[in-house]
Parts: C-alpha cells; sequence; structure tokens
C-alpha cells in the first residue's frame, strides 16, 4: 500500500510516486486545520455606539490575522477594562479568521438610532468607554493583543495609549497594521470603518491613507496558466485576475474560473488561490491580486508536477450569486484523454525540457490543460475501490475506449505502454462524508460527477463538488474449490502488516479467506506478519502471538489446525513499518499427507544451502533463508525456505517478499517516461534466489519447487524473467498461463496489475489447478490490499 504524505492545501489528506508500492503502510497523521498564532491583531477600537452623533449604534472591536494561515478562534476572547483597570467582562470567539482577513465582534449598543454595523462575525454585549479604556485579546491564559486607549491608569496597554477615540472617532490600526507593540505608535483616529470576514483580505489600517492598489502586471487566468507545465508568470505579482469562484478548498483556499475564455486548448481557464477562502463563496465574481507560485506535493524531492497558484491574494468580490462556467464534459468529442500516452517522445523533465502542451497526443498535457477548471464525467467507471480512509476513489469515463477491461470492470496494466492514462483519482474532500458512498471495481457513479481538477501524489484528481449516484456492478469475492485428495494446495497471501494489535475483526476475515476463499491450503506463504508488539520499535523480533492469533482464528472460523514456521529477523533490517519486523512464514496442516520436514540451524544471518543428489537431494535448515546477508536484501526480507513432504515426496517452497516500489517516478509525473529506481534491487533479488533454485535443480533436475509471494513486480517485468529462466530448467510463471485480462493480483490508483507470484519447476506442471482468488484488490472493505493465489499440484 503506497506512502502518503500530507497536502497542506486539503481539506483531508489526499503516495507517493510509486506505480504500485507492497510492504508497509505509512499513514501521516492528519494536520491541525488551524492553529492558534500571535499574527491576530485588534485592528480597530469603537466605543462610542448608539452616542449623541455617533455613525453607528453599536461598539465594536475589530480582528485582522496578519499571517498566512487561517485562525482557528475557538477558545478565544476579548476583555474589557476601564480607565481604572477594573474588569468591564469579556466576550466569548467563535469561527475563524482568514489570513489577511478581518473578524468584526459587534458589542453594546447605546440608545442613539444610529445605523447598524455590517453583519458582525460575533456578538458581545461589552459596553465599552468612548474615550479610555482597554481591550485585551487572549487565547486561553495567554495574552495575544492589547490595545489601550485614552487617558488611562491601568496596566492594560502596550507602551503609551492610543490616542483618545470619540463618539465620532474610532482608533484604527495604521496602514498596514503593523504591530510595534507601542500602542500610541499603532493606532491614529479615524473615522469608524468596520470591516467583517466579507471585506477584501490583505487590506488593514487607516490613519487617513488609502491603501495603495495592488501591484504588478495585469494578467488573465489563460495568461498565467500559459501553454506549458509551468506558468510562464512564475514568482511575478498579477493583478486584474478576474473570474467567478467554482469551489472552495475549506479555509485554504479557492479554485475560480474565467468567463472568458481564449481560444487555446492549450492554456487553462482554472486557477488555484491559496488564502482569500474566508472572503468569498461559491459563484462570487472576483479580481485578485498575488504573487504566482507553483507548488509541488510531496516537496521539491518529488517526481510530482506542480500546480499554478496565487499566493498571498488580495481579494475583491464585485458580484455575487452568478452562474459558473460549464464544465468540460471528459469522454465528449474534443475532450477525450489520450488512453495510453503519457507523454509522447522522451523529454525527460517535461518543466524544464520545454515541452509546449499537446492535449491531443499526451494524457499529461490534456489533463495539465485544464488544471484548476471544472470537468464532468458521466457515468463515471470505478476502477478501484475507494479508500475509505481518504475518500478517494479511481475513475475513467464510461465510453472509455483502448483499454483492456478486466472481468469485473477494471482496467488492466498489462505493460510498460498501457498507462491508462485517463484514470482520475475522484476525491469527496469537498463534499459531505456521506455524499459520495464506497465503491468497489466496477461500479458506476450513475449521472454527472461534476468538479474541478487538482494535481496531488502523482495522480490528476477530480475534487468533486457534484457526485453522481453510486451503482453497485457485479463484482464478488472468488472462492477456490478444495483440492482434490492428491493435490497438494499451496498459497501465496499478503496480509498487509499483521500484528497482534490489529482489531479481531481483521484475524476473523483472513481467518474466512484462508478457509472459505482458499479452501483451507495444505501450505500458505505468509507476508507481512509483524512482531508480537507490532509496530512498537524495542527489539522484539518474535511472531509468535501473531501467527498464533491467526491461527487460532482459522480453527474458529471452521479450518484445520495449522503449524506456523519462520525465521525471527535482525531488529529493524528486513525494512516495512518501523519496528514491524516483517517477515514471511509458512503456516500449514498435517490431516492431509502434508508433513514439514523440520531441520533446525537456520538464523537470521546464515545461509540455507542444497545438499544431496537425485532423490535425496535436500537442504540443510529448513526453514532457512537464501543469502541472507547479500546487500541485495538491505533493508528488505529475506527469502524464506521451506522443505516439505507430500506423502513422502520432497517438496520445497520458497516464500520472497522483494523490495517495495519507493521512489520509484510516478506514472503522471515530471519525469517521462518514468524512472523505476527500485527495479535494481529486485533485480538482484531476483538474480539470488534463481541462483539458489538452479542448485536445487543441478541436485536434482526432477525437483518439485514452488517460488511464491509478493514480488512487488510486474508479470512482464525483467525482475519475473530472471526468476523464470530460461531452457529445461524454467520455472513457468502460473499467471502466465491465464488469459491476458485476469492477470492482476492488485490494484493500485486503478490499474489492476500483477505483484503476487506463484511459479513452478517442471515437475509440478504437468497436471496443476491454478488461481488468483480475487477477495480484496477490488474491494473497499478489503481486509489486506493484494489478493492470495493457490495452486494445487501433484508431487512425484
Amino acid at each position: 500500500m503506497p506512502h502518503r504524505h500530507t497536502r497542506m492545501r486539503l481539506v483531508t489528506l489526499i503516495a507517493t510516486s510509486a506505480l504500485a508500492v507492497g510492504g508497509s503502510v505509512s499513514l501521516a497523521a492528519a494536520p491541525s486545520a488551524h492553529a492558534a498564532s500571535a499574527n491576530v491583531v485588534i485592528s480597530a477600537v469603537y466605543g462610542g455606539g448608539g452616542n449623541s452623533g455617533a455613525p453607528y449604534a453599536n461598539d465594536y472591536i475589530e480582528l485582522y490575522n496578519t499571517g498566512s494561515s487561517t485562525i482557528d478562534l475557538s477558545g478565544w476572547s476579548l476583555t474589557y477594562y476601564a480607565a481604572s483597570g477594573n474588569s468591564g467582562g469579556s466576550t466569548a470567539l467563535t469561527g475563524s479568521i482568514a489570513a489577511g482577513g478581518h473578524y468584526l465582534v459587534q458589542e453594546g449598543a447605546g440608545s442613539g438610532s444610529s445605523a447598524a454595523l455590517p453583519t458582525p462575525d460575533t456578538t458581545g454585549t461589552l459596553n465599552l468607554s468612548a474615550t479610555a479604556g482597554s481591550v485585551v485579546l487572549g487565547n486561553g491564559s495567554s495574552t495575544v493583543d492589547t490595545v489601550g486607549y485614552g487617558a488611562i491608569s491601568s496596566s492594560y496597554v502596550e507602551g503609551s495609549p492610543a490616542p483618545a477615540p470619540s463618539n465620532k472617532l474610532a482608533d484604527s490600526r495604521t496602514t498596514g497594521c503593523h504591530d510595534t507593540d507601542d500602542n500610541a505608535k499603532d493606532f491614529v483616529n479615524a473615522d469608524p470603518a468596520p470591516l467583517n470576514s466579507t471585506a477584501p483580505l490583505a487590506i488593514c489600517g487607516s490613519g487617513g491613507v488609502t491603501p495603495p492598489p495592488p501591484t504588478g502586471m495585469s494578467a488573465t487566468i489563460e495568461q498565467i496558466q500559459g501553454t506549458s507545465f509551468q506558468s510562464p508568470l512564475v514568482g511575478q505579482q498579477v493583478k486584474d485576475v478576474k473570474g467567478v469562484v467554482t469551489a472552495l478548498n475549506g479555509s485554504s483556499g479557492f479554485w475560480m474560473q474565467s468567463t472568458t475564455p481564449d481560444d487555446d486548448p492549450r492554456t487553462s481557464e482554472g486557477l488555484y488561490v491559496f488564502g482569500g477562502a474566508g472572503s468569498v463563496k461559491v459563484g462570487d465574481a472576483v479580481v485578485v491580486a498575488g504573487k504566482v507560485t507553483e507548488y509541488r506535493p510531496g516537496g521539491v524531492d518529488t517526481g510530482n508536477l506542480t500546480t499554478t497558484e496565487l499566493g498571498n491574494p488580495n481579494v475583491q468580490v464585485t458580484s455575487s450569486g452568478n452562474a459558473l462556467p460549464a464544465p468540460v464534459v471528459i469522454g465528449s468529442k474534443g475532450h477525450v484523454p489520450p488512453a495510453q500516452v503519457v507523454e509522447a517522445g522522451d523529454p525527460g523533465n517535461v518543466e524544464t525540457a520545454g515541452v509546449t502542451l499537446d492535449p491531443s497526443k499526451s494524457a499529461l498535457d490534456f489533463w495539465e490543460s485544464l488544471e484548476g477548471m471544472r470537468i464532468q464525467e458521466n457515468d463515471a467507471k470505478a476502477v478501484g475501490p475507494t479508500n475509505p480512509s481518504y475518500g478517494e476513489t479511481p475513475i475513467v469515463p464510461a465510453n472509455t475506449r483502448q483499454v483492456t477491461w478486466t472481468p469485473d470492470g477494471g482496467v488492466l496494466y498489462r505493460n510498460y505502454a498501457t498507462p491508462n492514462a485517463m484514470r482520475l483519482i475522484l476525491s469527496s474532500a469537498l463534499l459531505p462524508k456521506t455524499s459520495i458512498g464506497s465503491a468497489n471495481t466496477g461500479d458506476t457513479y450513475r449521472g454527472a460527477t461534476v468538479g474541478v481538477v487538482d494535481y496531488n501524489f502523482g495522480n490528476y484528481y477530480l475534487m468533486a463538488t457534484q457526485a453522481g449516484q453510486l451503482q453497485r456492478g457485479s463484482t464478488t469475492r472468488d472462492v477456490a474449490k478444495p483440492a482434490k485428495k492428491k493435490q497438494a494446495a499451496v498459497a501465496t497471501f499478503n496480509v498487509e502488516n499483521l500484528a497482534p494489535s490489529d482489531p479481531q475483526t481483521k484475524f476473523n476475515r483472513l481467518a474466512g479467506q484462508i478457509v472459505t476463499n482458499l479452501a483451507a491450503p495444505d501450505i500458505v506463504a505468509l507476508e507481512e506478519i509483524q512482531d508480537n508488539n507490532g509496530a512498537t520499535d524495542n527489539g522484539v523480533v518474535d511472531s509468535t502471538a501473531t501467527t498464533g492469533k491467526l491461527i487460532a482464528a482459522i480453527k474458529a472460523a471452521g479450518g484445520p489446525s495449522y503449524q506456523a514456521v519462520w525465521i525471527n529477523p535482525v531488529n529493524d533490517q528486513d525494512g516495512g513499518q518501523p519496528g514491524g519486523n516483517i517477515r514471511q512464514v509458512f503456516i500449514y496442516r498435517d490431516d492431509r499427507g502434508m508433513t514439514f520436514v523440520n531441520k533446525p540451524g537456520g538464523t537470521s544471518i546464515n545461509s540455507v544451502a542444497v545438499t544431496g543428489k537425485g532423490p535425496w537431494a535436500s537442504i540443510n535448515y529448513s526453514p532457512g533463508r537464501i543469502d541472507p546477508t547479500d546487500a541485495a536484501w538491505d533493508s528488505s526480507r529475506k527469502p524464506l525456505v521451506g522443505e516439505f513432504l507430500w506423502w513422502g515426496k520432497p517438496l520445497f517452497v520458497i516464500a520472497n517478499h522483494f523490495a517495495a516500489k519507493l521512489g520509484d517516478d510516478p506514472l503522471m509525473g515530471r519525469y517521462q517516461p518514468p524512472q523505476r529506481a527500485s527495479e535494481v534491487q529486485r533485480l538482484a533479488q531476483a538474480s539470488i534466489v534463481r541462483g539458489f533454485v538452479d542448485q536445487l535443480l543441478k541436485a536434482n533436475k526432477n525437483a518439485s519447487i514452488v517460488v511464491l509471494g509478493d514480488l512487488n513486480d510486474f508479470d512482464f517485468s525483467q525482475t519475473a524473467a530472471i526468476l523464470k529462466g530460461h531452457g529445461k530448467t524454467a520455472l513457468t510463471d502460473l499467471i502466465d498461463t491465464l488469459p491476458a485480462k485476469e492477470r492482476y493480483t492488485y490494484d493500485y490508483e486503478g490499474n489492476s496489475q500483477v505483484l503476487d507470484q506463484i511459479l513452478v519447476s517442471k515437475a509440478l506442471l504437468a497436471k496443476h489447478d491454478y488461481q488468483v482468488v480475487h477477495t480484496n484488490s477490488q474491494f473497499y472493505d478489503q481486509d489486506s490490499d493484494h489478493d492470495p493465489q493457490l495452486v494445487k499440484v501433484e508431487v512425484h
């Protein structure tokens, strides 16, 4: 399962770059949406409300956020002190204040009939003096800002008091709302001009000086986006950027789109504005100024593309309730993404290679030309399951062509030239949690799914503002037939970081898969068994508690009594979740003719070796590890070898969990074609395992050998080719014996693909029955991210 990283601009957490990651799971904790900050200042105080000559009926206090992040005001308060220092009460604050935004607190009213204040952001009942007093802004027990004004004798003041206001004058912070911690320097008398959260952003202060107009060149959204992967105006200040707000990203920012598009299909009409969300609503026509930036999710060292944004915005709302631009219907004439071409040619880094977008030829260009725009997919097909933790589902348009469909409605990643680049990740982050149902592969979101195009974690996203109705497909979990009397049943199953701390329901469901869906095999090679205390990194490496809990669950599910064998790894040397010490484990049943040949002596650091010749060929340790100290296994799981007897006939099983795809470039990233850096280690691992197989077959050309596990590589990869070998000693990769459309064990971002394999020697090939048992990869309520596989063979 992919590692994930926090994107601060999204309301929820949205792996990075690898095409598929088999190994440990790393879930980043969700960041707080708001954080307390001293960036909030009191920007104005007015105590003459309702008095003689007063322009407003109520007193008010105005706040301003000088920072770059939205601030949660929960738990904050304003306290008033009279000139003598006596407390006049407090007002509790609620809600939040946007970066560069204002917050208006309405206080007590006088007896006059003056005008009402603009809609306040909160209300209180404080009766402020029109001429002398103090206001203290606090966050819990901490003081954030203090303003003392007029002739006061109390200590509630910063430096010297601000000038005395009156019924007709407020005290307003000077232009720019700077805070020197001297009230006399920071405040001036000014006409009352209360500002609430709908006021323009990044404009604060008075003193009789009109704030300077936004600087920079006038630009349209299309000019900012340009015709390549990054803006031609990056780093520049722009102004007069016009459009309609199409979606809000919580308190972080908003998307806007031009209502006067140009005729160039390469230039997007949409744009993300980072900040200013508190001052706008969907349908508002806005004029924005700000700095053009490029945001790269995951940081500068990733292969991810950037998103063009406007930062530190000055936002002015010119009208509200406007119709939104019509969405581009994906799959309609002129708007069909190239399915199997990510980026034509061999440009390297598309952001620096001078690539000019050609949406008709390259999928990367197609989606980039729609960045930030409203799009629509009709009857969108789920080509992978929803990840319920993040509300994300890979989808394609209903009329998608030029793909290989799996029997259950997924799209097959059948080689490096078929990336299925028309996929999008449908995100529910902008919608209520219950508005988009969790899908299985093959389900349909019937009707129109509408949203804006974003980019994150190596993929383009459809950030939905409207979702179709979920309609279930026909995908069901497979159930294998039990082995016949003469057949030895051998399975491989990655159980995804199984630890004793996992809920009992996970053990029960995995046990149900082993007993029912796999029909209780004679041997199951388990990958990702963690130690007795899971991810606690305290030196514990034994996994008896983990295997014991699973074996007990199997028995409780009506299965046979299994026994387990493995070799404990050296602490934190096998990769995966730190402290978890994942390893391969054989569980086996001995009630049908299977016997484990126990040959003690195998350890985490010594290597198993082949002994004997012909029918007497054997291994010195069972269980044993293959070359565990070779550098190819650094931070990776070492192969586990076991010798079994099926009705007295030797059967050698090698369980593998090769290095994960961490560090590979994303398919939809800036480097084209993507580089697969992690493959180098798997090639070395495959060579070592293949060398051991060759030793067994040299000792006995008729040896019965099963090589299986999570290889973290594809059926068409060089890794698989090395393991298979060639000539008389070639192993058969059983996934190759299935019809092409059925070759998948895993789903990554909507690509159905092979990561897990079972290979057998020629002695076992004549009479075999092989099946990928699809129980997990296509289902949102999966117990593991991998499907198990099962082969039934006759051992001679």
